[in-house]
């Protein structure tokens, strides 16, 4: 029987009608992370990512000690768009041979190190497909910064340059095993999760927030989407190397976009020791708005299709980034 297949949107609007609605306070559908309450009081974060081999890796380009680098750094990156930290990671494989597990599990250890996340538990079972499911919890100091709290005239920040990742992507594909700039190969191969930005945004008074997973086009229509507002972009840092089209749409950059109400500045993060975000623009009370430099903007990003018959999942364009349960 041939698959039936549908976009990862259409999954997510039947599951937003199936699951329950949480009790007051808590978050938990439609998010980078769940947010719960924490036994004893606060709020704790549960996000879950799962990666599968030829799908969100090409291992002609990449090794398993990145699939599992970046298995880690995608779960973090929600974490981080909450303004929270990591806690604890769980990780299961499917469809790795003892072999590869060494090799898989390095990189995992050196992005556990890296962010204070430890693995703890996990399972191993048997499948046609390499399969790598990651699930972390976290907690946040007062609230959780979710996409919903943008409101027309908040202004809108972005964490770094964009388009690094897919520019990577780009020279990795056009040099198929020749010498690439380490950076740009980097990016794209071990994505590094904004974490301590996401707890400056959080501490600056952040009313939305969002990773950059699936493109800036993309992501910030989901956080305008769910806040009900538009925006108006002024300009859009692009990475070294990188094009304004990879900066727009090409995804895997995990930097943060966040929102701040009209006239706060992100004045702390220098105090923190980081780069200072860079202003795109500020949100409209339209939702259909949705300009830059005056010019309406095309949907670009990553649309997720999904195989049901066979339990696959492909994306409607190629990258190597984890389709999100949002």
């Amino acid at each position: 029987m041939a698959a039936a297949r549908g976009t990862e949107r259409e999954a997510l609007e039947l599951l937003a009608r199936l699951l329950p609605a949480p009790p007051c306070g808590q978050t938990w559908f439609g998010d980078d992370a769940a947010v719960v309450s924490a036994p004893g009081g606060g709020q704790m974060l549960l996000a879950s990512d799962t990666l599968v081999g030829g799908v969100d890796a090409d291992f002609s380009l990449t090794t398993l000690a990145d699939f599992g680098w970046k298995a880690m750094a995608v779960n973090l990156s929600d974490i981080a768009a909450m303004g929270g930290r990591p806690a604890y990671a769980v990780l299961s494989v499917v469809g790795l041979a003892p072999s590869g597990i060494g090799e898989l599990y390095e990189g995992v250890l050196e992005a556990a190190s890296a962010y204070g996340c430890p693995v703890v538990g996990g399972d191993l079972s048997a499948g046609e497909a390499l399969v790598v499911s990651v699930a972390v919890t976290g907690h946040v100091e007062g609230r959780a910064v979710l996409r919903s709290g943008a409101r027309p005239g908040d202004s809108i920040w972005v964490t770094g340059a964009l388009g690094a990742a897919a520019a990577g992507l780009r020279c990795l594909r056009a040099a198929r095993g020749g010498a690439v700039e380490p950076l740009l190969a980097k990016a794209h191969a071990r994505p590094v999760p904004a974490l301590a930005e996401g707890a400056a945004a959080r501490e600056a008074g952040a009313t939305a927030m969002i990773d950059v997973s699936d493109g800036l086009v993309s992501d910030l229509g989901a956080l305008a989407r769910s806040s009900g507002v538009g925006f108006e972009l002024e300009a859009v840092p692009v990475a070294p190397s990188a094009t304004l089209e990879e900066a727009l749409g090409g995804g895997d950059d995990y930097a943060l976009v966040f929102t701040l109400p009209a006239g706060v500045e992100p004045a702390n993060f220098p105090a923190a020791g980081l780069p200072p975000p860079f202003r795109l623009g500020v949100c409209v009370p339209d939702p259909g708005h949705r300009r830059l430099a005056g010019a309406e903007l095309p949907s670009s990003g990553f649309t997720h299709a999904l195989a049901t018959a066979q339990g696959t999942s492909a994306k409607l364009a190629p990258r190597g980034g984890p389709s999100e349960l949002r």
